[in-house]
Order: C-alpha cells, then structure tokens, then sequence
C-alpha cells in the first residue's frame, strides 16, 4: 500500500488498526465508486477516494473503542452504504472478533450492495432489508447510529423497540449541543462523550443507560 494512503489513515493511529484493515477499506471505497455510478451509495460529489476516506472511513472507525466487544451482536440503525457497520464489520474481521453485525436498510439496491460487499470482503454480517420501527423486542450489543433519524427518534426507536441492548452509539453534528440538550429535558441518559476526529464541530456519544423522565403535573 502507497505511504501516501497509509498517512491518510494516520488519525486512527492510535486505534492501532492493522494493515489488512487498510487494504479492506481500500476495497470497500473502491466498491462504493464503481457502485456509485449506479445508485446513490453517497452524494455524486463526495464520491472520491480522499473525501470517503476522511468523511466515511474514519469518521466511521472512531468509535470502535465504545464497541460492546463481549457481545454476540452489535446493530446499525439504518446503515444506508454501510456506514458505520460495514467499517466496524471489517476492523472486527481483523481483530479476530467473533461478532456478527446486523445492518437494518430498507433500500433493495443499497441492501444488495452490502450483501456483496459482505461477500467479497469475507465479513460477518446479516442484512435486514426491513424497517426497524416495525420490529419489537430486539436483542444485540451495541447500537450504532450515524445519520439515520434525529435523535429524540432513535431514543424513543431504542427505548421502545430493543428488550436487551448493552449502549448506543450517536454522532452528533454541528447543531448536536443544543439537540442533545433538549434531548435531556426528555432522558435520563448515562452518557460519555468524545470529540469527533473528523471535525471540530462535531462529537459522539456512548450512551449506557436511557430512562425517560417523568413528566410532572
């Protein structure tokens, strides 16, 4: 692999990712451009190696520490071009991490397109060509969230719709502080936060425990 692509990747240095990982999300980008020319995996002009890797790859690789590891199943509310699960599926592949990630897309095309990147790069995952609001009682480790619905959404869809869940996983964007205050006038949330490699203005949240407040007369 070119040094130039190495260094690239060099804000996840300290997430001590393996070369084979690189060379994965190498594939992977490589299979979201030629793809791309087909359906709308990601916006037509952000369909460049640099600007995936830098927007994508490692704004998705981040969070592998906040992963719940002892789990058998870590869920990604809709994935969309599989983003953030299809990243985390391939830095657990080369962890040698026995877990299975479940990637929730209601897209057909975008739902085919991860079974075939799955495929290709050997990753354990399921795909569920399903709306997650629709299903009850669902079971897993993590939950990650990246783009999917607002987050008063997501805690109401985690809160209503998982029996058995270990944390989530939100990235939170540039208006994310006034949005997640708002969201603890609602929640009693057991939070930590971390600032975004990607940018300054953003942040991410594990989040252990989701309580909704009760409300008073």
């Amino acid at each position: 692999m070119e040094q130039e692509i190495l260094n690239s990747y060099s804000r996840l240095n300290s997430l001590n990712v393996s070369r084979e990982t690189y060379l994965d999300f190498e594939l992977f980008i490589s299979m979201i451009i030629e793809k791309n020319k087909e359906i709308n995996i990601i916006s037509r002009e952000n369909a460049k190696n640099e600007v995936i890797r830098e927007r994508h790859i490692i704004d998705s690789a981040q969070i592998i520490d906040f992963v719940d590891l002892n789990s058998n199943i870590v869920t990604d509310l809709g994935t969309g071009g599989g983003m953030p699960g299809i990243i985390i599926a391939i830095m657990l592949k080369n962890m040698k991490k026995n877990l299975k990630i479940h990637l929730y897309e209601k897209s057909h095309h975008k739902s085919a397109f991860l079974r075939e990147v799955s495929k290709k790069l050997k990753l354990k995952t399921e795909i569920f060509q399903e709306n997650v609001f629709d299903l009850k009682k669902l079971k897993t480790g993590s939950i990650m969230s990246r783009a999917f619905k607002p987050m008063p959404i997501v805690l109401d869809l985690v809160y209503e719709n998982f029996s058995i869940y270990k944390n989530l996983i939100f990235f939170m964007g540039k208006n994310g502080k006034k949005i997640f205050e708002n969201s603890l006038k609602e929640w009693d949330l057991e939070y930590v936060e971390k600032k975004s490699l990607t940018n300054e203005d953003s942040f991410l949240l594990n989040i252990n425990k989701i309580k909704k407040k009760i409300k008073k007369n």
